[in-house]
């Protein structure tokens, strides 16, 4: 009974103590983005804001240029994501339906360009760009991180396309549906959790990426959010509240999309497919 219960309650135990390893420094961000600026420098951690104040938040949107890097960052980000996944849902459909000559090829491309870090392209691309003359501009970046998040996207939908039953495509077809019909009208709805969980990921490598910005746009008006993140210093130091006020505000748009998505996505693929 003792070891049945202890079998039961050690998985549990671990799931707790990995989950406040990783909520605790989240905790600590918004916590100390509320605090006033004598309990932030206070020898004596002060676990909850005696006072709590909204003056770091205040000097974090009221920074300059704040809402023009927000546009930025929304900007690249949602641009990159829909391309690659317009893109990966074309080709991971083509992989995963279609036999073709370079298949095996193609995907073994995208998962060596899925392990190959990004870092070490970052002088090539800043020549190609420089020599395009296209540097304190959005365009490069766009393109950038949609070539960043694509292989991701299609070697992940091509799982979620592959586990889709081809009756479901070829009764569609007998019903007088073309291919492009089929796949928008019976493939796609049941790629939603793949669609979702795909976005998310290249939601947050977009909006977090930093070298490239910081190589490609020195122009602060071509810059986004992560780079406006390192601006918060003074005469004195770092100002860590307006600081962890303005890293709270940067990671609040992921909290809220994860809250979306994670709703929206209940439910299985084959449970999608019994309801259609």
């Amino acid at each position: 009974m003792n070891r049945s219960l202890l079998g039961r309650a050690w998985p549990g135990a671990i799931a707790v103590v990995l989950f406040a390893v990783f909520a605790f420094p989240v905790y600590w961000m918004f916590s100390t983005a509320f605090k006033a600026n004598k309990d932030i420098v206070s020898d004596t951690p002060q676990w909850f804001p005696s006072n709590p104040t909204f003056e770091h938040f205040r000097k974090a949107v009221d920074a300059d240029g704040f809402w023009h890097l927000v546009g930025n960052s929304l900007t690249v980000t949602l641009v990159a994501v829909g391309l690659s996944l317009v893109i990966a849902l074309l080709a991971s459909f083509a992989v995963a339906r279609m036999r073709f000559k370079g298949r095996k090829s193609f995907i073994l491309v995208m998962m060596m360009a899925q392990m190959a870090p990004w870092e070490v392209m970052v002088i090539a691309y800043y020549m190609i760009v420089r020599d395009a003359e296209m540097l304190n501009s959005l365009p490069p970046l766009i393109a950038i991180y949609t070539v960043m998040v694509l292989p991701f996207t299609v070697l992940t939908l091509r799982g979620y396309v592959a586990a889709v039953p081809k009756e479901l495509e070829e009764s569609a077809m007998v019903d007088g549906c073309t291919r492009t019909q089929a796949f928008i009208k019976v493939i796609f709805p049941l790629l939603a959790p793949g669609v979702m969980a795909t976005s998310l990921f290249g939601f947050i490598t977009v909006w977090n990426e930093f070298p490239m910005v910081l190589i490609l746009s020195k122009d602060p008006g071509a810059q986004t959010l992560p780079l406006w993140l390192t601006s918060f210093r003074s005469t004195f130091g770092d100002d860590w509240g307006a600081t962890m006020a303005a890293s709270s505000l940067f990671a609040l748009p992921i909290l809220i999309l994860f809250v979306i998505l994670q709703r929206k996505a209940v439910g299985g693929l084959t449970s999608g497919a019994v309801k259609g």
